[in-house]
């Protein structure tokens, strides 16, 4: 039976941001990290950090006196399962409302709206 999607927080998408974008990282290269940006405490982030283990998201290798942690939750997965959620939460599943609600709430520019061209094209051309 295959294993169920590993979920993360907000919060714990921050610290795994910080392991996807250079790996592996000790826990003080990943609060050193996330001080600025979020003022959070060393305590907080390595709660986070071991519930992150906890889920499979990340490991840790012993190098020495310290571990090294690294993503084994890959990004595109994660990206793949919040963007599914966020779809079915609050769009019914469907894309079409989503890109409806952007095009009448936020200011869509030329290129953004370039890029969906181009992307419904590639769509067409391959047939779905």
């Amino acid at each position: 039976m295959p294993n169920p999607p590993v979920t993360i927080s907000d919060a714990e998408s921050r610290v795994m941001d910080v392991l996807w974008q250079k790996a592996p990282q000790t826990s003080e290269d990943i609060v050193a990290a996330l001080l600025g940006p979020t003022g959070w405490h060393e305590k907080t982030v390595k709660t986070l950090l071991n519930r992150l283990l906890g889920k499979g998201a990340v490991s840790a290798e012993k190098d020495g006196r310290r571990y090294l942690y690294s993503p084994q939750l890959h990004r595109e997965d994660w990206q793949r399962l919040e963007s599914r959620n966020l779809l079915d939460r609050v769009f019914g599943g469907k894309v079409a409302p989503l890109l409806a609600h952007f095009s009448q709430h936020e200011k869509l520019s030329a290129r953004d709206i370039a890029e969906l061209r181009k992307l419904i094209d590639s769509i067409e051309k391959k047939g779905r």
